[in-house]
């Protein structure tokens, strides 16, 4: 091994290592972006609701009911 031996990093690090040097706030609006569409409250009465209404599925679907 070299003695100036470098770890490897793919070019997609790269490129995003310099996207994040570039704008450093890019990781938080993405956090936020994310709370906005992912990080909700769930409706749990709804939840149970959504499992009681739901239909079994027969062991073989291609099965015909004849």
């Amino acid at each position: 091994m070299p003695l100036f031996w470098k770890p490897y990093q793919s070019d997609a690090t790269q490129f995003i290592e310099s996207l994040k040097k570039q704008d450093p706030q890019l990781e938080q609006r993405q956090r936020e972006g994310r709370a906005l569409l992912w990080d909700r409250e769930q409706d749990r009465s709804a939840q149970a609701g959504f499992n009681e209404a739901r239909v079994a599925q027969q062991p073989y679907v291609y099965q015909t009911k004849a």
